[in-house]
């Protein structure tokens, strides 16, 4: 009599900790009993309600619980949103990293302006390579193509089935310099079955396909020729080899030299040279400090700053911060990339300044200067039909990017109930009876300020936006509480609020005030410091909202003789 196969009890847990319902921050987890492994971990941008947050990174805090359980973090490519917390992440864990060439590469660089307690281990591999990771986890890297040389996406083997996760990609069928996607293998594995699909959803709202990176070359030759009388800047995203690789194609065709500007660019510009996914002829690339000796239309400067960065290489070109590069009307200013969600007023900025130096500023509303480096929904239909997911999870995006692609892959066919459109922190578990959300794992954002990281969290921003709406008024006394006699003050100090020296009568009103709480304060026996500042706040802040209709911080500053 034959024996029955025997059930496996255990339960594969996806879970994503950034990367769902924004743009950036993207980090999942796959676990499978004692064992786990990462993919990707980037960072976001600050929102408008984030005053003076520089950096955005996942929360980690279930990574660190489980630490023991870490197999290895697999990295897709080398953007910021899918490496730039790594420097932060890899002080808490460190765990093995596995990445390609190039985005190893751009990630040595960022891990060396930071300093460890125990060296991160990188590990190079390529696409068409496979690790081990544990006993439960093994991942294949596939070639795909995005706005970065060296992008895979992963097959990752579980004992309960083979999990594609996209990474960020598109089909390009005319690469600048690479191979076109791998669609062979994807075929191959959704013949041998994909339990689940993670998808990339940036442009799943978009019909069509994504142009091909030759689109923008072409554009930009064209651009060379008309304007070969001027000086051209170029800003583009620092990550993009190809477009860089284009830029300077360009510029050698029509004899001008390249000066690279901004930190991130010269550094990927370095990287990308040494590792042999960016060449230049000899004598084209020059220091940004030489181009003093050359005439404007024999020069091309490449720039970061396409976002509108503050104090990036084109934010101070614009307001004649920077201290090699002046623009003027012999200027023309390529912006090479789309504004991400939230920073097209910084964008609209830079472009507004660079039109009143009589500067000829072209970007994607005008001109052919940018194609996007993410699937549109043919290319997204591409994917599914290929790997025949039994289950999807959409990532990568807004929730209207992930509803957009829940439908689109329901018009394949896919099952609405095998569809989970997640959310951070929720955890998809799959058995052999099927697959469901089953609880929530802690997440959420943590910011980084300077050299800050988690300090600043929900209170610290709620004052730091009430103090930028409303301003602060501050009250100096000094009491001698044995006496109970004031002995100095109260004085008003006011910062954001009004202008002191229009509204004396005011600043007299608020010091008569507080010197009667005080006062009160002292008849009523009370002589606890946190009690009297409490009072002066609470009536301070009823008689300026009654006059002004304003909310201002009030910081009472008590000392003691």
């Amino acid at each position: 009599m034959a024996r029955r196969k025997s059930k496996n009890t255990e339960k594969l847990k996806v879970m994503m900790l950034g990367g769902l319902y924004e743009i950036g921050k993207n980090l999942a987890v796959i676990e499978y009993g004692d064992e786990m492994m990462i993919v990707d971990c980037g960072l976001g941008f600050p929102e408008e309600d984030m005053p003076g947050i520089d950096l955005v990174i996942p929360d980690i805090t279930y990574l660190e619980k489980n630490y023991e359980k870490i197999t290895g973090i697999v990295l897709t490519h080398g953007h910021e949103d899918h490496i730039g917390a790594l420097p932060y992440v890899l002080k808490q864990i460190s765990p093995p990293v596995y990445g390609t060439p190039l985005t190893i590469g751009i990630l040595e660089k960022k891990l060396s302006e930071h300093t460890f307690d125990i060296i991160p281990e990188l590990i190079t591999v390529n696409a068409g390579d496979t690790v081990k990771l544990g006993t439960s986890f093994s991942v294949e890297f596939i070639n795909v193509n995005h706005s970065i040389a060296d992008a895979v996406c992963l097959a990752i083997k579980t004992p309960l089935g083979t999990i594609i996760h996209s990474g960020d990609f598109k089909i390009d069928l005319t690469p600048i310099e690479s191979k076109m996607i791998n669609l062979t293998r994807l075929g191959q594995l959704g013949d041998e079955g994909v339990l689940l699909l993670m998808c990339e959803s940036t442009n799943a709202e978009r019909q069509g396909y994504t142009p091909s990176e030759r689109k923008v070359g072409a554009s930009l030759d064209n651009i060379f020729f008309r304007h070969a009388d001027k000086r051209i800047t170029i800003a583009t995203f620092s990550s993009n080899v190809h477009r860089v690789q284009q830029i300077i194609n360009a510029a050698e065709k029509y004899g001008r030299k390249v000066a690279i500007t901004g930190r991130s660019m010269v550094n990927v510009v370095n990287v990308a040279i040494r590792l042999g996914y960016m060449h230049a002829a000899e004598g084209i690339l020059i220091d940004i400090s030489e181009i003093k000796k050359y005439k404007p239309e024999q020069l091309t400067i490449v720039s970061t700053g396409s976002q509108g960065e503050p104090m990036s290489a084109l934010y101070r070109m614009a307001f004649s911060e920077h201290d090699k590069v002046e623009l003027n009307e012999k200027d023309v200013v390529i912006i090479s990339a789309n504004a991400i969600p939230g920073n097209e007023k910084f964008v609209n900025k830079i472009i507004n300044e660079l039109f009143k130096k009589g500067v000829t500023v072209l970007h994607d509303a005008v001109a052919d200067v940018h194609v996007s480096g993410h699937a549109c929904r043919e290319e997204l239909k591409t994917m599914h039909a290929l790997t025949k997911p039994k289950y999807f999870m959409p990532i990568h995006g807004e929730y209207r990017h992930l509803a957009s692609h829940k439908e689109l892959a329901m018009q394949m066919g896919e099952k609405e109930e095998n569809i989970f459109l997640a959310d951070i922190g929720k955890v998809l578990e799959i058995d052999e009876d099927g697959a469901r959300f089953n609880g929530t794992v802690p997440s959420g954002k943590v910011l980084v300020d300077g050299y800050g990281v988690g300090d600043v969290g929900s209170i610290v921003l709620r004052d730091r936006r009430h103090l930028a709406e409303d301003g602060i008024i501050v009250v100096v006394t000094t009491l001698h509480m044995d006496e109970q006699l004031v002995m100095a003050g109260p004085d008003i100090v006011s910062r954001g609020f009004v202008y002191v020296r229009e509204s004396e009568e005011l600043m007299d009103d608020l010091k008569e005030l507080s010197l009667a709480v005080i006062e009160t304060c002292f008849d009523n026996g009370i002589s606890d410091f946190a009690q009297i500042k409490n009072k002066i706040k609470d009536e301070l802040s009823k008689y300026i909202y009654q006059k002004t209709k304003r909310r201002p911080m009030i910081l009472p500053i008590i000392m003691s003789l």
